[in-house]
């Protein structure tokens, strides 16, 4: 099929016969196994110059096409159902899907670079030469560049995994090839070069750089787009193997829907519309606003055929956006993006427009597939949209979003119920040959569901749990089911039709499955685990896994991911809508706080396990009485609090007026969300703060307000930090929260001393101390201590600062705080290294980076490998400082740290001075200086400066050293830290030289 159209069976090759002939069988392969309109088969064969008896032509080619595949493979048959054909053939046995099934398989994130090598290989070897050879037509053009695109883009896939894997020299051989072939895919031309620099061969990928820019100019009057651009500028640094990483490509499209079924049209008519302008997106509207009636089934199975030609990934999201309470906002879909994009969390603005500017600039240059489930309107929809050509945008809705079309030039597909023959061969595929045996009660069934896929499917299910009840006798039960019905207006709404459906399902579960289904629809996450479905039913995890299997089996709910479930925003509609009328109030209500109950108790045990010095600071409440799992260790902990980070803030958004629930689940997450969650942080202490003014509630007001501060500080935005945290210890004073206001003052004293004032943030560090110790707050009293011996350090009282280290270091190990104990210890190799004592520096660094990787704190392991990195620089030894800056590069770029960045980048260029390439030093210092310019770190700042001059002075250039130094004086002195001194001796030197 990748090349001629051509069966082979036993050993042997026939061609496809004549052309017409071979483009119906080609037709016809493409969707084995699916059911092809006649009419669609007229349309791929002749397009709008359709002859009169084309459908008697049809026919013709279909025997002839019987009578080859007869001769060749006795198995493989074309079957005429209703208004079309089938080629009853599985898709494996057909070299387009074998391919298909390949690189998807290559795709999945589980695989290795071996494996995916392997894959990928495998399905290359299937092409053979030009796809539909000696054929023609307007869906066989199209056809044909479609393949060819999912070839190219096959090729750089398996290019990336090659590089990967260290096979550079392939990649190189047939990438070269390609590229000559289509010189201006600049994705060719990036990988060529990353595999060109991989093997040494610098200046030939700056050759190919070049090459590339003139075609580019010359064909199509553009520049080299963003990813060229940088693997440009990395080779140019010098940085092979960062140029040789492959760009984060995210795989967010659900699983393919199972037994999809017609949509012939529908699908030609998307493959259509990606001939339309690039940029534009497709809105798939349902008619009447009918609800399932198959949106999101259709778009996610043509997203899936359509994904190879879209190799910068795939995004999707679910936004709900008819969920009565809890649709999914434009700035919260947005953060969603941006992380599978690679952008770090820190990174991500927390303004609607700025997050919206960020993601455009993100997809910039990238061919992208982007699937907007469920959007409730243009304005939830229009920030999400490209702002450039080169993403395809689908979006699906029940409303017409006709201000999308009038506006953003938008395309519309109607989508309308499915056509008697396509419902009934869905019905077929779903219950097997009870459907054939009896064909009018099947029908029947399809005009009891009005042709809705989802009403089909949970009619099948209900008809496969029972196979000796005839399909007769099911077919009538729904018919006085639905003439008793009033839960939604009748009047031919298809909605009341599902709702029937819905209804008739739940009819026949059993009481514990039927009562969890209902308070299921009360849970505001978009997905939950067995032990929540145990709380909020009351029951046992048997109880709980039994009724999830049942529900499960009758899709009425979906397995997501491993070990979580689902609804179906319909389906979740009318859970809640049924506990309204069946279950009381009182038992709604009790529902809801196990739920809550359950979540905020695993909540406290989880961060006990992870922070036990500080759990005196967070609420204790009693364990559920229903089951949890286990967490007994931090590694459980941890990945319990990742996995259930989404439903605790949407539980905490969605909690019932007048709960404390946001405020008490505020202050025990402060923690792990400090380490790097800032935006569901940001939602969770903004929940808070409402629930604690509406309460009255002081310490509750403070406790969010000083979480939201710290994600302030953690984004570099000191004014915004600073204010919160002023307001916070206010607050606390006033509630006589001792501890809290500590806290919050240790807090405001960080921020000082990023931003310079080091003397106030010294007073607010001893304040601080005071109040801990007043209240018996050891691990707090540690930490305040470790930061005032922080700005001793930076002022040059190194022995002051190395007592109050080694007193926090004791103060952090008998209160049991691990993370208050390695920073200590950090930080006191800082102060060793100002003495001196480089080696006894080193080893604390060492005992630092260990107790921080085994709590698995991220942040402090790489502050302590990049404080390591420096006591080797000062030993003599760059080159193994170089191996542990960039492992601590490594982790801030992942964690989305922009300050520890610059400590490391600037810790690179002092080691590369020491190692003589005073070049990479320039590089660095100078990548740093551009990030505290932007963060207002002035510390870092005025070490970039330094590092500057140093590197300029070491190229001989003493004019543009002097500058720097210079500014890095006036930094230094403004600091009153004691690397003034050493500056303005260097400068000294410097102008003497010059004289």
């Amino acid at each position: 099929m990748l090349g001629p159209v051509e069966v082979h069976a036993g050993g042997r090759r026939l061609a496809g016969g004549r052309p017409q002939q071979a483009v119906v069988l080609a037709a016809l392969a493409v969707d084995a196994g699916r059911l092809v309109p006649v009419e669609s088969l007229i349309g791929r064969v002749w397009g709008s110059a359709a002859p009169p008896r084309a459908r008697q032509l049809v026919q013709t080619h279909i025997n002839r096409i019987r009578r080859l595949l007869g001769q060749a493979a006795g198995d493989v048959v074309v079957a005429r159902r209703g208004d079309g054909y089938v080629l009853e053939l599985p898709p494996e046995r057909v070299d387009l899907h074998r391919f298909g099934r390949l690189v998807e398989r290559a795709a999945a994130p589980e695989r290795s670079d071996t494996d995916r090598v392997g894959l990928l290989r495998e399905a290359l070897g299937l092409w053979r030469g030009e796809p539909l050879a000696g054929l023609s037509g307007q869906w066989v053009e199209h056809t044909r560049h479609v393949w060819q695109q999912l070839r190219l883009s096959a090729v750089l896939a398996w290019a990336r995994a090659e590089l990967a894997v260290g096979n550079a020299p392939a990649v190189i051989d047939r990438v070269t090839g390609e590229l000559a072939e289509h010189p201006l895919v600049e994705p060719l031309a990036a990988v060529l070069m990353r595999a060109l620099a991989a093997a040494g061969r610098g200046a030939e990928a700056l050759d190919r750089y070049a090459a590339t820019r003139v075609h580019l100019a010359e064909e199509l009057g553009a520049d080299p787009g963003p990813e060229l651009q940088e693997v440009h500028r990395a080779i140019l640094r010098g940085e092979a193997s960062a140029a040789a990483a492959s760009p984060q490509v995210p795989a967010q499209l659900p699983a393919d829907v199972a037994a999809f079924t017609g949509r012939g049209d529908e699908l030609a008519r998307l493959d259509t519309l990606l001939a339309a302008p690039a940029g534009a997106a497709v809105v798939l509207s349902a008619v009447s606003g009918t609800a399932g009636v198959g949106k999101t089934a259709l778009a996610i199975h043509w997203a899936h055929q359509v994904r190879g030609r879209f190799p910068d990934g795939q995004l999707y999201v679910n936004l709900r956006g008819y969920d009565p309470d809890r649709p999914m906002t434009a700035a919260d879909a947005l953060a969603r993006f941006l992380a599978a994009l690679g952008v770090p969390g820190p990174d991500i603005p927390l303004d609607l427009e700025e997050r919206a500017a960020r993601y455009r600039t993100a997809v910039d240059g990238r061919r992208m597939l982007i699937l907007l489930d469920n959007a409730s309107s243009a304005e939830q929809v229009r920030p999400l949209l490209p702002g450039t050509g080169g993403c395809a945008v689908v979006i699906t809705s029940r409303d017409s979003l006709a201000g999308l079309v009038a506006r953003d030039g938008a395309h519309r597909l109607d989508l309308d119920l499915l056509p008697p023959a396509d419902a009934y061969a869905l019905l077929h595929r779903l219950i097997g040959d009870r459907a054939g045996a009896e064909p009018a009660a099947t029908a029947a069934l399809v005009g009891r569901c009005a042709r809705l896929p989802l009403a089909l499917r949970v009619a099948a299910e209900l008809a496969i749990s029972r196979p000796a009840t005839p399909l007769a006798d099911l077919a009538g039960e729904l018919a006085e089911r639905q003439q008793r019905l009033s839960l939604l207006d009748a009047g031919g709404d298809p909605r009341a039709t599902v709702a029937t459906v819905f209804s008739w399902s739940v009819q026949h579960l059993p009481r514990d499955a039927a009562r969890t289904f209902r308070l299921l629809g009360l849970h505001p996450g978009a997905d939950t685990d067995v032990y929540a479905v145990a709380a909020l039913a009351s029951t046992d995890l048997a109880g709980a896994y039994r009724a999830l299997g049942v529900l499960t089996r009758a899709h009425l709910v979906d397995a997501t991911t491993a070990g979580r479930y689902g609804m179906h925003d319909l389906l979740r509609a009318y859970a809640a809508t049924i506990a309204s009328t069946q279950d009381t109030e009182q038992a709604r209500a009790a529902a809801v706080d196990r739920l809550l109950a359950y979540y905020l108790a695993n909540a406290m045990t989880a961060m006990d396990q992870l922070y036990p010095a500080e759990a005196h600071r967070r609420p204790r409440v009693p364990r559920p009485a229903t089951p949890s799992p286990d967490l007994s260790s931090a590694a459980t902990a941890r990945a319990w609090l990742d996995a259930e980070r989404a439903s605790l803030v949407a539980t905490a958004r969605g909690a019932p007026p007048g709960s404390t629930y946001p405020v008490r689940l505020s202050t025990t997450l402060f923690r792990y969300l400090d380490g790097g969650h800032y935006t569901d942080a940001m939602a969770l202490h903004d929940a808070a703060w409402v629930a604690a003014r509406r309460a009255g509630d002081l310490a509750g007001q403070a406790h969010a307000v000083r979480g939201v501060g710290a994600v302030h500080l953690k984004l570099g935005r000191y004014d915004a930090a600073e204010e919160r945290f002023e307001r916070a210890a206010a607050l606390f004073a006033k509630a006589d929260d001792t501890t809290g206001q500590a806290v919050a003052l240790t807090a405001l004293g960080t921020v000082e001393q990023r931003q310079g004032a080091y003397a106030s943030a010294a007073e607010h560090h001893q304040q601080a101390i005071v109040l801990f110790r007043q209240a018996g707050d050891g691990s707090g009293e540690g930490r305040a201590l470790n930061n005032l011996a922080i700005i001793e350090t930076l002022v040059g009282r190194h022995t002051e600062a190395a007592r109050h280290h080694e007193e926090a270091a004791t103060l952090a190990r008998q209160s049991g705080d691990g993370s208050g104990e390695a920073a200590a210890l950090n930080n006191l190799g800082l102060v060793e290294q100002r003495l001196g004592r480089d080696r006894e520096a080193a080893e604390h660094h060492r005992q630092a980076v260990a107790l921080f990787r085994q709590l698995g704190d991220h942040s402090g392991e790489a502050s302590s490998l990049d404080n390591l990195g420096i006591a080797y620089t000062r030993i003599g030894l760059p080159g193994r400082a170089t191996g542990y800056f960039e492992q601590a590069l490594a982790l801030f770029r992942r964690i989305g740290d922009r300050e520890g960045q610059a400590w490391v980048l600037n810790g690179l260029g002092e080691a590369a001075h020491a190692g003589g390439r005073p070049g990479d030093a320039l590089d660095h210092h100078a990548t740093a200086l551009a990030i505290t310019l932007d963060i207002g770190a002035v510390d870092q700042q005025a070490r970039a400066l330094a590092g500057l001059g140093h590197a300029h002075e070491a190229l001989d250039d003493p004019r543009r050293a002097r500058v720097r130094y210079d500014e890095a004086l006036a930094l230094y002195t403004d600091l009153e830290s004691f690397e003034a001194a050493k500056v303005r001796a260097r400068l000294e030197a410097l102008t003497g030289a010059l004289k």
